[in-house]
């Protein structure tokens, strides 16, 4: 797409900047080098120190109590929802509360039987086995955790043909945490052996302000009500993000403003990197700009607007397209995506006249 294209679809007040849209975005919920060497030290250690997921957190007290006292390993755990909203955190809370070692692993990772009977063979009784992105292993790896996770063993198939013959090799009891953005994606087979399932949401306004405060605490950095609130704000309801935005404003309050964040400091800093006063950043707007003004407010398809704005249909779904949904920028119909009146007067524009669209 050329830059004079891209620069219409943005706006002028981000024709400046255009040309980062496709690049790292503050706002991508994605964990990120960064959120992993800096933002460890701003993860709770417990659950009273834990904000948010009221409702996930109470039930999953009462599971672990009632494991304790029967002298257990938790049930295996299923934690799905959009990714920034603690799902990691929740896991190592859950060692740390049964007393256990957290052990580490992602789906991808896991490609062969060999490298999960590696995994599961050196865990301890008790511990935590956490697999981030659970919905990306294979098949063949899958089926080869049902027996581990049903009878903590595992099965070997050993020669062939008329000599084939099943080792099973006993595995001390642990516990499963899995985790997923796409529950969708996961075979009924494997949804089933989990025995406690989770859904996380978006985060509340006020819970993102005292995560802030704390955070802001935990990174000495003075900061007022009023300057949590708008980092808060403009955190699409997620924590990774609004510690990724408080450690962006807290650089420009360190050079221009004596270290304090006060609101006027942390709209300033936000404004500079492009993120607006309802957690908008130039892809959103772009996004919405393209179903606005290249497709008449839609219906238009997903492939058509990423065709349009140059980037991924799978980022458009997985990163963009689910906070638009969410405030009510656009709805998707039976036909594609489609332009709220509100979408038209975030970007300045004049909402046509007509019937509301027929959602699916």
């Amino acid at each position: 797409m050329s830059d004079s294209a891209r620069r219409r679809l943005i706006g002028p007040d981000d024709a400046v900047d255009a040309d980062v849209v496709g690049d790292t975005r503050l706002l991508d919920p994605q964990d990120t080098l960064e959120d992993d060497v800096l933002g460890a030290s701003l993860r709770p250690r417990t659950f009273d120190e834990y904000v948010g997921q009221r409702i996930v957190v109470e039930n999953l007290r009462i599971s672990m109590d009632a494991a304790k006292r029967r002298g257990e390993p938790l049930e295996h755990v299923l934690f799905y929802g959009p990714p920034g909203l603690g799902k990691t955190t929740l896991a190592a809370l859950i060692a740390r509360e049964m007393g256990a070692a957290m052990r580490p692993t992602s789906g991808p990772t896991l490609e062969k039987p060999k490298d999960v009977v590696g995994v599961l063979t050196a865990l301890e009784e008790g511990d935590v086995l956490f697999i981030d992105e659970i919905h990306r292993l294979g098949r063949v790896v899958e089926e080869f955790l049902y027996p581990a996770m049903e009878d903590f063993q595992i099965d070997f198939v050993v020669d062939r043909g008329a000599y084939a013959k099943t080792i099973k090799l006993p595995l001390k009891r642990f516990t499963l945490i899995g985790a997923t953005t796409r529950a969708g994606m996961l075979s009924a087979p494997l949804r089933e052996r989990f025995g406690i399932l989770h859904h996380l949401d978006y985060y509340e306004i006020a819970d993102l302000e005292r995560i802030v405060t704390r955070s802001a605490s935990v990174l000495d950095v003075p900061i007022d009500a009023p300057g949590a609130h708008a980092i808060a704000a403009r955190s699409r309801g997620t924590p990774r993000i609004a510690n990724r935005l408080l450690r962006r404003v807290r650089d420009f309050a360190e050079v221009r403003a004596e270290g304090s964040i006060t609101s006027e400091v942390a709209e300033e800093a936000l404004a500079r990197e492009g993120v607006d006063e309802c957690g908008l950043d130039r892809l959103d707007r772009a996004f919405l700009a393209a179903i606005v003004d290249n497709y008449d407010g839609g219906p238009v398809g997903i492939a058509a607007i990423g065709a349009t704005l140059n980037e991924d249909t799978e980022t458009l779904e997985d990163v963009v397209e689910p906070f638009l949904l969410k405030s009510g920028f656009v709805v998707r119909t039976a036909a594609g995506r489609k332009a709220t009146p509100a979408a038209y007067r975030h970007l300045g524009k004049q909402p046509p006249h007509g019937t509301q669209p027929r959602l699916l």
